[in-house]
């Protein structure tokens, strides 16, 4: 009952996102108010269905209901209970429904905090985030029903995918589905600019908190898959540049290029037509990330489908969203002229640098991504891109971009001056390169990536500090008014700040980790004694251990530095019997400076010698570090009220009220 009643939860969202996606949009051509106002409540009432759909499938997994097929697909009465409500979203279907909640979740939000939105954009929006929700409604309804019975109902289920029985792999999808869904705002927002035929300052305004939102959950996202493959698949990397990994950093890329440019719209009135196209793409890799999941034309480890039925459906959104977006574009862009001048050397120039290297290093990683699959269309022959080519093909426009960053913060709007500018970061820049050399000569001949890259990320960050002495005239001025400056300055400007210190610390263990990890792959006994970067690993020996839904050979090692115990590291190799699927546990002991990182794997000799590989690995966590700066970073811009939808038409009623009162006094 429950399961149909779900069910039934979708078939009424999918009638709401019709009525949703055609009446408003009729409303605002013929400018019917009443037609226009159906948008917000359609837009909630869908929420909600969808709300309750999720709700009927998430009790379906808790109660183990295995009648539904999804259910008795990817879960198992003996799984623990995170990993059964982990297993809602670890399957095509249920991911799906999880799809289109969140696009429903913008949806409402717009239709909700959006009452200061000019009815007719706000009403053309909302029409087109229905078409979108209709078509994958469609989609789910007609090819990827999650609340599908089986009859008869199985004893138990096939367990969920041993890879995602993790906590941070329960949490990886929803972030990045917030992310990939919350940049469908941003499109339907450019789309409803594109039929109007207006783009300006408060269109950029409105657009920047959506995107915010979608690129802050990205960053999560991103972050939780990278510490992931870290720590679960024992391999000792923290990327792979795996197709799906891609699929989700595209559109983070170009997210970030659109939130740039979006300034330049609000502040200057220019980049208009760059703005929108750079939101129709960010959307449009959303949906190729959806394709390359789900379709099974690109095998991966992330996949989630290989239906060429699902794939084919899939493809038709993509060509009709983004053809049509584009061709749209092509009708309405020439229309939308910059007003603002600016010289090359100014604030202006400085994002549109920012854009372009951040938009190239995007092509870089489409075309190395989608290489194979066009090859084989072409000539059947298969081909694999992997790491060497976008290491040599993507660090260098990421390497520019750091570099550059420092002295695009510092310029002014409309006319820089490079020279006077240079001269407020000159310090910063001594100091980075001072510290490259320090690096070079402690090092003793080693790697020049360490040298190079933590004088980069030095550089970064001092270039932050360099912009806010600047801002506070830290130095020029008393103390007081140094302090006072630095806390009057808007919250966006501090999210900014913190976001480019997460960039430079995150370019800090990446470097440090690639040029100074030590390693040591070996067959070990109990008792043998492993040195590596200064410390012993001893290996102790190695227990069975049953867990809930599978066995385990648990390992011990004892860490040692200068003879003194500094840790104990537990690596396991478990085994899934419902899915016969072993996993690797690593052993991990993190800490700011290092990680002692030791990786269990298969016996040999019956048993008496075990495949080891022990790693050292310099400030990798100065990785994720960066990564979660950068989010705070983009939450603390999003507090900015000037990014709030409405904060400036509230603004301007009080200062139109303000006068009328005059006359009465």
């Amino acid at each position: 009952m429950i399961a149909e009643l779900g069910h039934f939860a979708v078939i009424t969202a999918f009638l709401l996102a019709i009525l949703q996606a055609s009446a408003p949009l009729v409303g605002a051509q013929k400018g019917w108010i009443d037609w226009m106002r159906i948008a917000s409540p359609v837009a909630l009432l869908q929420f909600a269905a969808l709300a309750l759909a999720f709700a009927a499938l998430t009790y379906s997994f808790v109660i183990s209901d295995f009648s539904v097929r999804v259910v008795a697909s990817n879960s198992n009465s003996q799984i623990p209970l995170l990993y059964k409500l982990a297993g809602v979203w670890g399957n095509h279907e249920g991911s799906m429904l999880l799809w289109v909640l969140i696009l429903a979740l913008f949806g409402a939000m717009v239709a909700a905090f959006g009452g200061n939105l000019p009815p007719g954009l706000k009403a053309r929006a909302l029409a087109v985030q229905g078409m979108i929700g209709a078509a994958f409604l469609g989609f789910i309804l007609f090819t990827s029903n999650p609340f599908w019975r089986l009859f008869p109902a199985p004893l138990d289920g096939q367990d969920l995918n041993p890879l995602l029985q993790d906590p941070g792999l329960a949490f990886h999808p929803p972030f990045l589905y917030l992310g990939y869904v919350g940049l469908s705002m941003s499109y339907s927002f450019a789309i409803a600019a594109l039929i109007e035929g207006r783009v300006d300052a408060a269109w950029a305004r409105w657009v920047r908190p959506w995107t915010l939102l979608a690129w802050i959950s990205l960053t999560i996202g991103i972050a939780l898959g990278s510490w992931w493959a870290y720590y679960e698949l024992g391999w000792g990397g923290w990327w792979f540049w795996d197709p799906v990994e891609n699929a989700s950093f595209m559109p983070w890329l170009i997210a970030a290029a659109l939130l740039h440019s979006a300034i330049v719209v609000e502040k200057r009135a220019t980049l208009k037509s760059w703005t929108i196209l750079l939101s129709i793409f960010a959307f449009s890799l959303s949906l190729i990330g959806t394709f390359i999941v789900r379709s099974g034309v690109i095998t991966s480890v992330h996949a989630f489908a290989s239906d060429p039925t699902r794939g084919v459906f899939i493809l038709g959104m993509l060509v009709v969203a983004i053809g049509g977006g584009l061709l749209l574009y092509a009708w309405r862009a020439p229309k939308m002229r910059a007003e603002g001048v600016f010289a090359p050397v100014s604030r202006e120039g400085g994002l549109i640098l920012n854009n372009l290297l951040l938009s190239v290093a995007c092509a870089v990683v489409f075309v190395g991504t989608l290489a194979p699959l066009f090859r084989e269309m072409i000539d059947g022959a298969k081909i694999s891109v992997g790491a060497p080519f976008f290491d040599r093909s993507f660090t260098p426009f990421m390497v520019l971009l750091a570099l550059v960053l420092p002295l695009g913060a510092l310029l002014p709007w409309k006319r820089g001056d490079l020279g006077k500018t240079w001269r407020k970061v000159m310090a910063g820049a001594l100091s980075a390169f001072l510290i490259g050399a320090l690096i070079w000569a402690l090092q003793t001949g080693r790697s020049v990536f360490a040298p190079i890259g933590l004088a980069l990320a030095s550089w970064v960050v001092l270039g932050v500090a360099a912009e806010l002495a600047d801002r506070s005239k830290a130095g020029r001025a008393p103390l007081a008014e140094t302090l006072r400056r630095l806390r009057n300055l808007p919250r966006a400007d501090w999210g900014k700040s913190l976001a480019h210190t997460g960039f430079g610390l995150t370019i800090f263990g990446i470097s440090a980790v690639t040029a100074w990890q030590v390693e040591d792959i070996r067959l070990a006994t109990p008792g043998d004694v492993i040195e590596l970067g200064g410390y012993e690993i001893v290996f102790d020996g190695v227990r069975a251990h049953q867990g809930p839904n599978y066995q385990a050979d648990i390992a011990r090692f004892t860490v040692l530095k200068n003879g003194r115990e500094v840790t104990r590291v537990f690596p396991e190799k478990r085994f899934y019997p419902v899915q016969q699927t072993p996993t690797t546990e690593a052993g991990i002991d993190s800490g700011l400076a290092r990680d002692i990182y030791v990786v269990l794997g298969d016996p040999s000799e019956g048993g008496a010698k075990w495949a080891v590989r022990s790693y050292v690995k310099p400030f990798a966590n100065w990785i994720w570090l960066g990564a979660i700066v950068m989010a705070l970073g983009g939450l603390v811009s999003l507090t900015d009220r000037r990014y709030r939808v409405g904060a400036v038409a509230r603004r301007t009623r009080r200062a139109v009220a303000a006068p009328a009162a005059t006359p009465a006094e």
